[in-house]
């Protein structure tokens, strides 16, 4: 991978800012970071810079849950005409006790990855992403499964049970928190980055051939803005304690850190998700083999209501390749 162009999405503060400077060390020529307005960008972007001494930071505004604003960035992305190496598609959102819902009728910890995915695919339609570029988005280790006070639905049942079977409706039950969806915050989140991991997975079946894509957990990293909109049990209680705990809060240049390693992965790898090692969240990821993560039919089904929901897909996928879960462990 060429190391011109990096784009960085959530870089005002936090892991998408760790990242953005971390880059800065691996002799990028210039790194695009975004954020909810203009101003922030900015402000982050001449930080940034002051900070390494390297005047290659370019501010853009970036609001993914505001399909209009995802436009916007994809035409000056567009009207600049220069391939981007990396899509780090770090942005989230840990979401609240009580319900929300954006103006585009999606569960807000839903709504990163439609903007995302909107933003994907118009980079790949323009052409857009380097021959060999890489795609980084950030899932978490709830999403395997295993993780105490968090539960991801199972779809298969969820399916079975309200929809007759189809999973594709019952992701996008998921993705709005539709009538038949109970709403639990954590539970929630553990959905949305389930789904993302399932998201990378089809999508890299439709990449063609040299790009590839990876779900990737930084890890537990709590000094951060993503858990802003968290509970207070969540936010004064939890957190704190967790803290406490050795390996539970790593630094956000760490956590970053994984980031820039996926991004040199090979396209042998294209569509796996890669997180700590079951039990722990921190230390060196590897390759997660829950079989859930695998199931064809899920990872088709979440990218078909991710598609439906955004009202966006690619026009001509390439040719599917299979995955093998047993590939190389990092």
């Amino acid at each position: 991978m060429k190391h011109s162009i990096a784009f960085v999405t959530g870089a005002t503060s936090g892991l998408g800012y760790a990242a953005a400077r971390s880059l800065t060390e691996e002799g990028w020529s210039e790194i695009i970071i975004t954020g909810r307005s203009f101003a922030g960008a900015k402000e982050a972007a001449a930080k940034l810079a002051a900070e390494t001494k390297r005047p290659i930071f370019t501010p853009m505004e970036l609001e993914l849950d505001t399909p209009a604003s995802v436009q916007s960035a994809l035409a000056q992305l567009i009207n600049q005409d220069r391939a981007i190496d990396l899509l780090l598609l770090n942005a989230g959102m840990v979401p609240g006790k009580k319900r929300v819902i954006t103006a585009a009728g999606i569960e807000a910890s839903e709504a990163p990855l439609m903007g995302h995915h909107q933003l994907t695919v118009g980079l790949l339609r323009a052409n857009l992403l380097s021959p060999d570029g890489r795609i980084v988005i950030t899932s978490t280790e709830p999403a395997r499964g295993g993780v105490p006070m968090f539960k991801y639905t199972d779809l298969p049942a969820f399916a079975a049970k309200s929809f007759q079977g189809n999973r594709t409706a019952a992701v996008e039950a998921l993705i709005r928190n539709g009538p038949n969806v109970k709403y639990a915050p954590n539970n929630a989140y553990a959905d949305a980055k389930l789904i993302i991991a399932w998201w990378v997975a089809a999508l890299a079946r439709r990449l063609p051939s040299g790009m590839a894509v990876y779900a990737v957990s930084p890890g537990a990293s709590n000094a951060t803005n993503v858990a802003r909109n968290a509970g207070p049990l969540l936010k004064y209680l939890m957190i704190p304690i967790v803290n406490l705990i050795p390996g539970m809060n790593q630094a956000p240049e760490i956590a970053a850190r994984r980031y820039l390693q996926a991004s040199e992965f090979g396209t042998d790898v294209s569509g796996q998700f890669f997180a700590s090692a079951q039990g722990k969240f921190s230390g060196p990821m590897e390759v997660q083999r829950q079989p859930h993560l695998y199931d064809r039919a899920s990872q088709e089904a979440a990218w078909l209501a991710v598609v439906k929901v955004s009202g966006v897909d690619l026009s001509n996928p390439a040719p599917l390749r299979p995955q093998d879960p047993k590939k190389v462990l990092y």
